[in-house]
């Protein structure tokens, strides 16, 4: 079983995230990179999957040199290979989904791993793109997944419950929490990621899909009125909701 895992570099949660003078994009200066937290959950279910049925994990990403230090995290939790797509700027969702799945015709995954969701961007976007583009069935928010020979079970996270899914390999799968508990590296894989090989790729010749217009931070500030439960002041809540917030 040939699993591929694609992971991303974000920020890191506590990091304070300001915007580049361009007003398009975050400001990389002071900012703490990690491997997104989701990713840890899909390269695990890889290691698994690989005890269980033999075969290899790949480690994917898509980012500058820096991204090079999240993919050796990878190795040294147990994946056998590492590559990268060299592409810093990473426009959007589309050109990240299409330099994936370029690499993954020329490995020939049997299932592909992503994590649900990168926290920078909160797209949900590119398992479903790279599915899309393979022409493979996406199962996404996976809490639990079983594989036996060619086909796939899997429990969703839906609202309000569960939902469990049928698929046959090969397939792309977005990994939840609680799907497992990843393990920790070891000192000595540590030490042993730092020197493997990791290929490079180039990026998809696909063009962009979405153009940034504009970026900011959140008004921290609080615009709040208090009212109480008179007829005239809950007049006055219709009327701001009408005039003030026009919502209604």
């Amino acid at each position: 079983m040939n699993v591929l895992v694609c992971i991303s570099q974000v920020p890191d949660t506590t990091t304070k995230i300001t915007v580049s003078p361009d007003g398009k994009s975050m400001n990389p200066q002071g900012v703490k990179f990690i491997l997104n937290p989701y990713d840890e959950f899909a390269i695990e279910e890889g290691l698994r999957i690989r005890e269980k049925f033999g075969g290899t994990v790949t480690t994917l990403t898509v980012g500058g040199e820096s991204a090079k230090e999240i993919l050796r995290t990878a190795l040294a939790m147990g994946s056998d290979t590492a590559a990268i797509i060299k592409d810093e700027e990473r426009q959007d969702s589309y050109i990240v989904a299409s330099s994936i799945a370029d690499v993954a015709r020329s490995i020939s995954p049997d299932v592909i791993l992503f994590g649900r969701q990168s926290i920078d961007f909160d797209s949900f976007a590119v398992p479903s793109m790279v599915a899309e583009l393979l022409g493979w069935p996406n199962i996404s928010m996976v809490s639990s997944l079983t594989i036996e020979d060619h086909s796939v079970t899997a429990e969703r996270d839906i609202e309000g419950g569960k939902e469990t899914i049928e698929a046959t390999l090969p397939c792309v799968i977005a990994a939840q929490k609680g799907l497992n508990d990843p393990r920790y590296p070891k000192l000595p894989d540590i030490m042993k990621a730092k020197s493997k090989t990791i290929s490079e790729h180039p990026k998809s010749s696909a063009v962009r899909r979405v153009n940034v217009l504009d970026m900011k931070l959140p008004d921290t500030k609080r615009l709040n009125k208090i009212f109480g439960e008179s007829d005239q002041e809950l007049d006055e809540v219709v009327r701001l909701l009408h005039e003030e917030a026009k919502i209604i």
